[in-house]
């Protein structure tokens, strides 16, 4: 079963035992979240498409960890001894889909 959830402003398809990597959110490592904005559901047989969300539909996720993303900016000029090095890195979660329910 696949559904298309929105979160935090974004669109992701998942599917139950998946890994995903969001922006950071607040909870602790180990704890269970309930996500009702789901937009469509499929199952073997069937799709469900919410307007704008399928009613019924829950999608429960696990916290795994958080963790920083990777990105370094490196300027570098020939011939003048100049380098610098800007970072950022963003603050990410990663979840584990448990389940997709469907009532």
């Amino acid at each position: 079963m696949k559904a298309v959830i929105q979160f935090q402003n974004k669109q992701y398809l998942v599917e139950a035992d998946q890994e995903l990597t969001v922006d950071r959110i607040e909870n602790k490592i180990g704890d269970t979240i309930a996500i009702s904005d789901v937009l469509v559901v499929t199952d073997d047989k069937k799709t469900h498409i919410g307007t704008p969300n399928v009613k019924g539909a829950k999608v429960v996720a696990e916290v795994i960890e958080h963790d920083k993303g990777d990105n370094r900016v490196a300027t570098y000029k020939a011939k003048s001894k100049y380098r610098r090095v800007k970072g950022f890195r963003a603050h990410l979660t990663r979840l584990k889909i448990k389940s997709i329910k469907l009532k």
